[in-house]
């Protein structure tokens, strides 16, 4: 084990109070010889390492970068949801004339408003480096390649190789950007989703290429810090997995603010200048602002991985292939989170490390499937969905109905001022099952969990009439489901 990297162990272990965990755990890194091994540490690998340790199984991680907790902690899902929400306050402190003259004096930039993430990704870090601590699971920094299935060869920051065996191995890797290598990224005005988070001014403009979930929640952001957006989406609409209703309202919302939403177009030439940076569309049309995200597609980072070396081979965007237990080609090496694709949430990617871990600890009922996966969307107003749409209802020929609840008529929404919305529920017309459930609006992705609970039961557990009868607190924007559940239930009859 490096010097640099016992001193720095040594320091956690002390300002935790600690410090007799982390000498057990240096003697455990000595042996090199683990049941487990993962590679990485965002949320795949941490569900991964977190239950094979609780099933009593010697544990370690290797991590590339110097802190862990991957790319959800440090430049995706919590440096942009915490940023997401210092805008949302200071709109929402905009609107109000006793304030807004006080926030315009201010000029409060972008970089003003990303330093308010700094502190939440150090209290996720320091939390983190207590799990791992608490269980003794080792971190090791370094790059990690496969030697064979049983052995990887770790390249510390040092420059030592350090060799690792394992029973089983995780690869929790995670992905990044898809980059084209047409598009100059090195220009200072010209970013990606990762880069975007570092941009030191406010842009008057920008242009987003690329409308899914990120592009959405990116356009969202910068038009409620008054940027000018132009979205150009290389599809039919946005976000075509949704609920056609929920596509339609934030398709109406976005332009409502003034996003221009650009569909079916495709670039040919991007073009940075010392002044903005100009997109050339094969319709013909360009479009300059004073800066461009590029927010279309991710690639899995599963090259210099040594996977040649255990017969797994990686598809075009880097994402690896594995049955329902996240086995690979290789049935002890295992994979979980972004680094094989759909549905790229951190979520899912906690919930997949547990699985796979414990069907490698042969503990398989304790934690079996998924299940139904929610969506969270953090667009303004945000959105989360559970279970099928209507489109896949209808194309399968269940015989569905429909119960809406408009938030505008509900009194917690009234009172907060947070009106635009709705929370729609899909359920069978003669079981009354719940089917779906799609909610736009204020607080959508907590609300979801509600209908997908029910969801998760099984019938008659699973029924349209638990809304209807359950007792909901007044005011509170939960009362939706009984709502929705009561003008579901009269279309019936």
């Amino acid at each position: 084990m490096s010097g640099a990297l016992l001193s720095d162990l040594h320091q956690v272990g002390q300002h935790h109070g600690w410090l007799k965990q982390f000498q057990g755990l240096t003697n455990d890194m000595n042996k090199q010889e683990f049941d487990v091994i993962v590679i990485g540490s965002g949320p795949g690998g941490e569900g991964a390492a977190m239950q094979a340790s609780k099933n009593g199984r010697n544990v370690a991680v290797v991590e590339m970068h110097s802190k862990i907790g991957g790319g959800c902690t440090h430049w995706g899902t919590i440096p942009s949801k915490a940023l997401r929400y210092s805008i949302f306050q200071i709109t929402e402190i905009s609107k109000n004339r006793f304030f807004r003259e006080a926030v315009l004096e201010k000029n409060i930039s972008f970089p003003d408003l990303r330093k308010s993430a700094a502190s939440i990704i150090q209290k996720q870090e320091d939390m983190r480096q207590g799990f791992y601590l608490r269980n003794r699971v080792p971190i090791i920094h370094g790059r990690a390649r496969f030697v064979d299935k049983n052995t990887l060869e770790v390249e510390q920051p040092d420059g030592a190789i350090q060799q690792l065996t394992g029973n089983s191995i995780v690869i929790a890797t995670g992905s990044r950007p898809f980059r084209p290598d047409d598009v100059d990224f090195s220009h200072p005005r010209i970013f990606d989703s990762d880069k975007i988070l570092a941009m030191g001014y406010t842009p008057k403009s920008i242009t987003i290429y690329g409308a899914g979930v990120i592009g959405c929640e990116y356009a969202s952001m910068f038009r409620n810090l008054g940027i000018k957006i132009n979205l150009i989406n290389t599809r039919d609409q946005l976000l075509e997995f949704l609920d056609d209703e929920i596509i339609d309202a934030l398709s109406y919302h976005m332009r409502d603010t003034g996003v221009v939403i650009r569909h079916r177009e495709v670039y040919d030439k991007i073009t940075g200048r010392e002044d903005g940076v100009v997109v050339s569309l094969k319709s013909g049309k360009q479009l300059k602002s004073d800066v461009f995200l590029w927010a279309n597609g991710r690639t899995g980072n599963s090259d210099n991985l040594g996977l040649e070396k255990i017969g797994v081979v990686p598809n075009k965007r880097g994402q690896l292939k594995v049955n329902e237990f996240f086995q690979t080609e290789c049935s002890n090496v295992y994979a979980v989170g972004d680094v094989i694709g759909f549905p790229s949430l951190a979520s899912a990617a906690y919930m997949q490390g547990r699985i796979a871990a414990s069907h490698f600890c042969s503990c398989e009922g304790e934690c079996q499937t998924l299940g139904e996966i929610p969506t969270g969307i953090y667009t303004s107003p945000e959105i989360s969905s559970v279970g099928k749409t209507e489109r896949e209802l209808t194309e399968a020929n269940v015989p569905y109905e429909v119960g809406n609840s408009q938030f505008k008529s509900l009194a917690r929404a009234q009172i907060t001022g947070q009106t635009v919305g709705m929370l729609k529920i899909l359920f069978h017309r003669e079981t009354l099952e719940i089917l779906g459930i799609h909610c736009f609006g204020a607080n959508a992705s907590e609300i979801v969990h509600i209908g997908q609970a029910i969801m998760a039961q099984k019938p008659p557990g699973n029924s349209l009439r638990y809304f209807i009868n359950t007792t909901f607190n007044y005011p509170t924007m939960a009362e939706a489901y009984r709502v929705a559940a009561l003008n579901g239930i009269n279309r019936l009859f």
